[in-house]
């Protein structure tokens, strides 16, 4: 009988080591190292997928880089325009997807309506975490019915392979990567051994036989994406799905990307027939009011290559209990302490015994610099108690200095503003260098001292 192998891996980041450690010296984490079996079984030729020609077993050979010849790929069409921005333009044949985000936030939900959804190519959804009457339930309440998309219940990625050599899928997902296993690994599914085998297996199908992969991976109580680190580097692309599973509105967001950028948005509606794509998100991020109050400031921002108008609001009250609070949601925690160092030390403002709440409205998480002025505007309109006229935003970062700094492609960020309805926007005079305004029904107020801007704001 052969000997049983076995190695010590991290659970938190995946590092191996030939002994038990109590400290990983890769991540810094205390008893995150388990025991797992890392022998593999005799592979035969019946018990791995085939590519079913003789081409995978010819040895590659270098090449001069100006012989290779390049084809632009013909990308899928997902019929979800979010899906396909967030892409980088559709599914690319051959791509391995990762997504992952909260449980119940619309993960699945998600797969199964793009599933439902492309008519005339023949997918195949693996589930290993819910029964053929589960999903059959939920794709009756989305209500797009399809023959072409295929339901496979199996964990086990021997099996799995089989079905797809029969069915031959121009598409596949797979729900989710933590609960498959593979025969060839004896550890339990969702360890890091078993999750970085069975992407192996599927990276190695994807890329064999061009059929895009789908992966739902869960996350960490961090809000990182569960098991080892490689299982990022492996795929082509991450999405994270983001937001309150209690709330309406999900955004999609690209951390990695190797067919298009990594700074791109989707926004989607979280409804009864499943989550609806959200085509103009700056109307629901802004709250529809009649009579302005103060505290509120809407900024001009960019996610990726789509303007965005964002309403931050803020709240400035006097301390009650010693050390003043300083609180943020969705913007940088750091960065809103030292906008209000800029504006005591600058403006003249006496902060320091305030307590200063921010909120980005819609459940955001924004880090573009054009905020700035924006959240300098809420916070004093909130300390001096006067309302931001409803048709004012702001686009412009704040230096330390108590200058109002230029901000790239504000000609998108004054389009989204005239579009919207507002009249006024203000932004660095240094953006008005070369760039001709007159063309937009929008006042543009330039300007290059925060002072400057408050005066006409507040007088």
């Amino acid at each position: 009988m052969a000997k049983i192998k076995t190695s010590y891996f991290c659970q938190n980041c995946g590092a191996q080591s030939a002994k038990w450690i109590g400290k990983c010296p890769a991540c810094g984490e205390w008893n995150t190292y388990v025991e797992e079996v890392v022998q593999r079984e005799e592979l035969t030729p019946t018990s791995i997928w085939k590519v079913g020609s003789s081409s995978a077993q010819v040895a590659s050979k270098p090449k001069p880089i100006a012989d290779i010849t390049f084809q632009e790929q013909q990308r899928v069409d997902t019929t979800d325009q979010e899906l396909n921005r967030v892409l980088g333009g559709g599914i690319v044949p051959g791509s391995m997807v990762l997504i992952g985000g909260e449980p119940g936030i619309g993960k699945s939900t998600l797969m199964l309506q793009i599933a439902l959804s492309l008519r005339g190519l023949r997918v195949l959804y693996v589930s290993g975490e819910e029964s053929e009457q589960q999903i059959k339930m939920r794709a009756e309440r989305i209500g797009t019915a399809t023959s072409d998309c295929f339901i496979l219940t199996e964990t086990g990625t021997q099996n799995i392979f089989k079905q797809i050599e029969q069915l031959q899928p121009q598409v596949l997902i797979v729900d989710s990567i933590q609960t498959l296993h593979s025969s060839f690994i004896e550890a339990g599914a969702g360890s890091v051994s078993q999750v970085r085998e069975c992407t192996a297996e599927l990276l190695k199908f994807a890329k064999e036989s061009g059929t895009p992969v789908f992966l739902i991976g869960h996350i960490t109580k961090e809000g990182n994406l569960a098991g080892p680190k490689i299982l990022e580097h492996m795929v082509d692309t991450v999405l994270q799905f983001e937001g309150d599973r209690h709330m309406t509105y999900r955004i999609l967001r690209t951390t990695k990307n190797r067919f298009g950028s990594t700074s791109e948005l989707g926004i989607y509606e979280m409804m009864g027939a499943g989550l609806r794509e959200v085509s103009n998100p700056s109307e629901i991020l802004i709250s529809q009011r009649e009579d302005a109050f103060s505290g509120i400031g809407i900024g001009a921002t960019l996610e990726g290559n789509r303007p965005l108008l964002i309403e931050v609001q803020s709240l400035v009250t006097p301390a009650t209990y010693g050390t003043p609070q300083r609180t943020s949601t969705g913007f940088d925690g750091k960065r809103l302490n030292m906008l209000l160092a800029v504006l005591e030390k600058r403006g003249g403002y006496r902060l320091g015994a305030q307590d200063v709440f921010l909120n980005i409205a819609g459940g955001l998480k924004v880090e573009d610099p054009a905020l700035d002025l924006a959240v300098c505007a809420s916070i004093l309109s909130s300390f001096e108690d006067l309302a931001i006229p409803n048709t004012a935003c702001f686009a412009a970062e704040v230096g330390l200095g108590g200058e109002i700094r230029a901000v790239n492609r504000v000609e998108n960020r004054i389009s989204e503003a005239e579009k919207l309805g507002f009249t006024d926007i203000y932004i660095s005079k240094y953006n008005k260098k070369g760039l001709d305004f007159s063309k937009f029904n929008i006042k543009v107020h330039a300007f290059s001292k925060l002072e400057d801007v408050f005066s006409e704001l507040f007088g």
